[in-house]
């Protein structure tokens, strides 16, 4: 078995191919053409961390460079400072040569927090309120469009709907994202100011629950299709393949938890990990050391492999963290892996891997 330094010096000198592949993905009737790996800008919202004005704009300018063409945002990421920066990092970029997502259902207001404890931007002077309604649609849309300084949103997307999110209140939640909110994302791409729309959530059951009521593009599932987990989003993926619904996979490194080199980090989920997840993600570490291979390349490729997914994003708060995503992407890993991985019991025989 070959030690954890030299895995980490490995996947440090990685950066020989230094571009992600023009190869593209594209849905919602070919409008939409995403770059395979994707720009996850929470983190340049000061997510958990405060990051400087020039290291987001580093980041964005970067991930361009290296050809990432698909920046996803959200309001809610540092309370419209993710979209200010990503917007500022965008200017001056050809508007075609690049794909904005954001989303909508909640609004930004005045004041400090957020609509819940512990949400995890380094941000004052802010907070986000849901907002499902159809004008609350409409001004949150418009209030993107100036933050971010563009003319039209590419992919819009419906913000953290279902009941893991909203408990007791999500079927009122739920009737008014389907009675106002998607119409009105609907009637926005209709009149061509997005291409394409869809939910961005962290749970199949709300993806299963919408797909039969409302037409979508695509979705964006967080944490659920990865390396760590598949259980929670085989039916999911299997549904999207049948109506020709987009996977953009995000949390891909399960909020961290694969994301180093060297260990499993300490959350998941956004919290503080369980063990038996924990144990879990170690087996994973385990037979990535025994194959030479950086958990993170396994865990960036891993989700492009299944045909219902255009893109994996992850979260990336500088030029670095760019140069890391793309080596890890362009990494040539054995198939080998794959197999150990499947012998193990941590992926199951029907899983699509890479290769």
């Amino acid at each position: 078995m070959r030690d954890i330094a030299a895995i980490t010096s490995t996947a440090q000198r990685q950066p020989s191919a230094r571009t992600i592949s023009s190869e593209h993905r594209s849905f919602a009737d070919r409008s939409v053409s995403t770059s395979r790996v994707g720009f996850g800008a929470a983190p340049i919202g000061n997510l958990y961390a405060e990051v400087s004005e020039d290291e987001a704009a580093a980041a964005v300018r970067e991930a361009l460079r290296c050809g990432i063409n698909f920046f996803d945002t959200a309001p809610y990421y540092g309370y419209g400072l993710s979209e200010e920066r990503l917007g500022r990092g965008l200017a001056g970029t050809p508007r075609d040569s690049f794909i904005v997502s954001t989303k909508v259902g909640r609004s930004i207001v005045a004041d400090g927090g957020g609509d819940r404890p512990g949400d995890g931007f380094a941000v004052t002077g802010r907070r986000a309120v849901f907002d499902y309604s159809y004008d609350g649609v409409m001004r949150s849309f418009e209030s993107s469009l100036k933050r971010l300084d563009v003319d039209r949103i590419d992919v819009l997307l419906l913000h953290d709907i279902g009941p893991l999110t909203h408990g007791e209140r999500h079927p009122q939640r739920l009737r008014q994202a389907l009675d106002e909110a998607l119409p009105a994302m609907a009637e926005l791409k209709a009149s061509g100011a997005c291409r394409a729309i869809g939910i961005g959530v962290n749970e199949e059951a709300i993806c299963l629950e919408v797909m039969p009521l409302f037409p979508l593009d695509c979705i964006m599932l967080a944490g659920r299709y990865t390396l760590l987990e598949q259980d929670h989003s085989r039916q999911v993926m299997e549904e999207a393949l049948r109506r020709s619904v987009a996977i953009l996979i995000a949390g891909p490194y399960n909020s961290g938890l694969l994301g180093d080199v060297r260990r499993p980090g300490s959350t998941y989920n956004y919290a503080p990990v369980d063990p038996a997840t924990l144990a879990r993600a170690k087996r994973i570490y385990d037979v990535c050391a025994a194959e030479q291979v950086d958990v993170g390349a396994a865990a960036l490729q891993f989700p492009l492999a299944h045909p219902a997914v255009a893109t994996v994003v992850a979260g990336l708060r500088s030029a670095e963290e760019v140069r890391s995503a793309v080596a890890r992407f362009n990494a040539e890993l054995p198939a080998s892996l794959w197999q150990r991985l499947r012998e193990e019991g941590l992926l199951a025989s029907s899983v699509a891997v890479p290769g």
